[in-house]
């Protein structure tokens, strides 16, 4: 097997994420660990990826699943050891295999030294200046410093015994940091370096629009504006703490000490802005990559994906890079279920409905699925897939409420049930206490019934799996790595078709099958092709017919 080994490999490489509590788990506590990772590894280089992205595997309270760090430079005991970590990028790079790890610059969990320290220092203590602690409002400040919203419900801030408050955009257990204080800045390029030295290939940064603020006070209020995940300022708007000009400047820097690797390493935004504001993320001097959560959002309609490309080309281009694509993550209901549902279905609603309302169409989300792999894996430019998306997992809507771990649970007052049933430990076998994940009776979160068929060793060589179809995908992939030109073709009604490099891409979005066009020959199809026409909700790969030139 052949992976891209030039320094610009990640223009146009697919990348697995692995949400690490819920992959492998080896020692049988029902919680993924990077031992249990490493022993997985064969089947991503078997599938064809060409990196791999790993959520937290830090110290953390787990007050949110691991994004509360306490030790930014460690290895949790619950996912293995830093030897673990030396481990597992030792077989990954054998393979042939990139790794990216995330890294939490906006906050740190409750627990971290620093802010331990913070509180015992007590207000205008050198210890407090780095997080964000202000004095309340009202006489006796006991109102909140602004009306900032935490993006898990509720205030942004939480007040301490001695009266003041510190900020924090998301759970109270994770403060917010102060990007402004020496420390903080120093920190983490220490950080930074401390994992390149160990050998990883890069960083997928959280939170990666919010780390600057602006504390000039008195802070201002938002008046609501900021209370929806990942929500990002109307255009133009000065926030007080999204997407301000000021933090660039944290990734100029970063990217100067990414550049000093041979080869240089890379980073990817997760930033939650406008589509004018993202490509600032990946200018030649910023990040290498920003995440495309506009793609990711887009309904199941043509127009709307020709609409989201286009601009996702263009925008990109501007700075000389590529778009990324991605059509699931840890953080949204998986796009098995989504495509499922009616347009316009408020899906926290669905959820707290157990999924019963409205009833998911399984059979046209799967199928809807099966097309939407090989749309984007067809674009120029990076793919991330979210592990088990290539056994077509569908969202768990139905977890019981006694098992939710998602800080989003508690903090809206068991309304809201949050991400927990896109992050349901994969099956690996058809069978056993948990489907393969570990070798205990359990996992952390429990498994539906059923999902033993899902498992990899269900699907593997079957040639109407979902894994075998993205096997086959990934492998035809490769072919064109390195080719960015992309062109729309003349199209049917209710058809997207474009070429990139030497593949043709044709998917149906009608209600009615489409004939294949002449001359073009069937390279891979996300369903049957039967009498030479294309079913609605299906993809297909071709090339011209040999002899009919291009």
């Amino acid at each position: 097997m052949t992976h891209s080994t030039t320094a610009d490999w990640w223009r146009d490489p697919v990348v697995y994420q692995i949400y690490v509590p819920s992959f492998a788990d080896s020692d049988g506590d029902g919680i993924g660990d990077l031992r249990g990772i490493t022993d997985r590894l064969d089947h991503l280089a078997d599938l064809g990826v060409d990196a791999v992205w790993l959520t937290p595997f830090y110290p953390s309270p787990w007050a949110d699943a691991g994004y509360d760090v306490s030790d930014h430079r460690a290895v949790d005991p619950r996912h293995g050891t830093l030897r673990d970590a030396e481990a597992l990028l030792e077989r990954a790079h054998a393979l042939g295999l990139k790794v990216i790890v995330d890294i939490v610059p906006n906050h740190c969990s409750d627990q971290h030294p620093w802010f331990v320290e913070a509180l015992a220092a007590g207000p205008g203590s050198e210890a407090r200046s780095r997080f964000v602690f202000r004095d309340g409002r009202g006489p006796d400040g006991g109102l909140p410093p602004a009306d900032w919203q935490s993006k898990f419900g509720g205030s942004a801030w939480t007040r301490v015994p001695d009266g003041q408050w510190y900020m924090h955009i998301f759970a109270a257990e994770q403060p917010d940091l102060n990007w402004e204080h020496p420390d903080v800045i120093a920190d983490f390029e220490k950080t930074l370096r401390f994992w390149l030295d160990l050998g990883v290939d890069g960083f997928r940064v959280d939170v990666a629009h919010g780390l600057r603020k602006d504390l000039t006070p008195p802070l201002r209020d938002t008046h609501g504006r900021d209370s929806a995940p990942l929500n990002a300022p109307p255009e133009g708007e000065d926030h007080p703490f999204w997407d301000r000009t000021e933090v660039h400047e944290v990734y100029r820097a970063w990217r100067k000490v990414l550049d000093a690797y041979e080869p240089p390493r890379i980073a990817v935004a997760e930033a939650g802005v406008s589509a004018r504001r993202l490509p600032l993320y990946t200018r030649p001097d910023e990040l290498h990559q920003a995440f495309n959560f506009f793609y990711l959002r887009c309904p199941w309609d043509g127009p709307a994906f020709r609409e989201v490309i286009d601009s996702s080309l263009a925008a990109a281009r501007s700075v000389g890079a590529l778009p990324t694509w991605v059509l699931s993550n840890h953080d949204v209901v998986r796009h098995v279920s989504r495509y499922a549902l009616p347009p316009g279905t408020d899906l926290p609603a669905w959820l707290a409905a157990d999924g019963r309302d409205p009833e998911p169409d399984e059979a046209t989300g799967e199928r809807r699925a099966r097309a939407a792999a090989l749309l984007t894996l067809a674009l120029p430019g990076t793919a991330y897939l979210y592990q088990g998306e290539e056994l077509g997992l569908p969202e768990v809507p139905d977890l019981p409420r006694e098992v939710l771990r998602d800080p989003m649970w508690e903090r809206t007052g068991r309304a809201v049930k949050g991400r927990d049933g896109c992050r349901v430990p994969i099956p690996w076998s058809r069978s056993g206490p948990s489907l393969g994940f570990g070798p205990g009776a359990a996992s952390w979160l429990p498994q539906p019934a059923g999902w033993g068929e899902r498992s990899v060793e269900a699907q593997r060589g079957r040639p109407d799996s979902f894994l075998e179809l993205y096997r086959a995908a990934l492998t035809l992939r490769r072919r064109q790595r390195g080719a960015e030109a992309f062109a729309w073709l003349p199209a049917r009604a209710g058809e997207l078709a474009f070429r990139r490099g030497g593949l043709v891409c044709r998917v149906n979005f009608a209600p009615e099958p489409l004939p294949l066009p002449a001359g073009e020959r069937v390279l891979l199809a996300s369903g049957p092709t039967a009498g030479g026409a294309v079913p609605r909700d299906t993809a297909v790969w071709l090339a011209p017919a040999p002899g009919d030139g291009a």
